[in-house]
């Protein structure tokens, strides 16, 4: 069952404490040594946010990323603290004389996290060749530059799962890195560690995932340092950060049906938007089956319900 009872939008937080960064989807607040991640329902598809948002779409990112992070601490650590359950959970990290009446929609959509420092690379992993991977592989033959068996069809699963970084943007698109990139970028071990655990993270989720239905395609990842400790941080393994298809109906030679924002990327190309700032209002019909996926993304992957606040 999909809950619909609280169909609130959140799309800006004007919180009184310090604005850390300001993200197309989170905002994160300064806490001294931890900082406050607040997932909106804003959305993004083409590196531009849309003028309207996804019900409950923080919700789900927020805590399918607690789940996760939960799930694959034994893989490696995270920067996961604790998720706003309560609101006044935050009194241990706000000093007295700066609390506030804290809004009710931190529950349920923000998490309490290390601050810690990023590491300017995208992890990405693929198990299966769709997106801009099943692009470069028609143009080129390779994928992100690396060598792939001839002959391969949209959609099919790769004969193991590759590594593929990119450059993490802050703004515009993110950039292919090859391996040799990485590795001046940050440093051989460095370069050798992040690529095993994001594949080791994968592999564990896919089977999880694929036991519950769901095929995970790909996914992106990013780490930071703790000290001279690698972990996990941002989102994990969310319908924003990833490839879900129905196993039910997944079909080699074809695009899959999703769990993720890929009908509306379809719906904004079939609406002649160029991609460019400012995009257009998604209907009504597009932004009530998106917050459906979402949820029931969430719910299949979980099987629980949405906390709400």
């Amino acid at each position: 069952m999909i809950e619909n009872t609280d169909s609130t939008v959140l799309l800006d937080t004007d919180l009184p404490l310090p604005l850390f960064i300001r993200g197309k989807i989170r905002d994160a607040y300064d806490l001294g040594d931890h900082l406050l991640i607040i997932a909106s329902d804003r959305l993004s598809a083409f590196d531009v946010v849309l003028p309207c948002g996804i019900p409950r779409k923080g919700r789900v990112l927020n805590q399918l990323s607690v789940f996760w992070f939960g799930h694959t601490a034994h893989i490696v650590p995270n920067h996961l603290v604790e998720s706003v359950d309560n609101v006044h959970c935050l009194d241990t990290y706000v000093s007295r004389e700066k609390r506030f009446d804290y809004p009710s929609y931190l529950v349920g959509r923000s998490m309490v996290v290390k601050k810690v420092e990023r590491i300017p690379v995208e992890c990405v992993v693929r198990g299966y060749i769709s997106g801009s991977a099943w692009e470069d592989y028609q143009r080129a033959g390779s994928i992100s530059g690396l060598p792939a068996p001839e002959g391969l069809q949209e959609s099919q699963v790769l004969p193991e799962p590759i590594f593929t970084p990119t450059t993490k943007a802050d703004t515009g698109h993110d950039l292919p890195l090859s391996m040799d990139e990485v590795r001046k970028l940050i440093g051989d071990r460095l370069t050798e560690e992040i690529r095993e655990k994001s594949l080791a993270v994968y592999n564990y989720a896919r089977e999880y995932a694929l036991d519950k239905g769901i095929i995970i395609a790909d996914t992106k990842m990013e780490f930071g340092l703790d000290g001279d400790r690698l972990i996990l941080i941002d989102e994990l393994l969310t319908p924003d950060s990833s490839r879900f298809w129905e196993a039910s109906q997944y079909q080699i030679g074809q695009s899959q049906p999703s769990y993720d924002k890929q009908p509306v990327r379809d719906w904004l190309v079939q609406a002649g938007w160029d991609k460019n700032p400012p995009a257009p209002m998604l209907p009504d019909e597009v932004i009530e089956a998106t917050s459906k996926r979402y949820q029931q993304a969430y719910q299949r992957l979980t099987g629980s319900e949405l906390v709400l606040a």
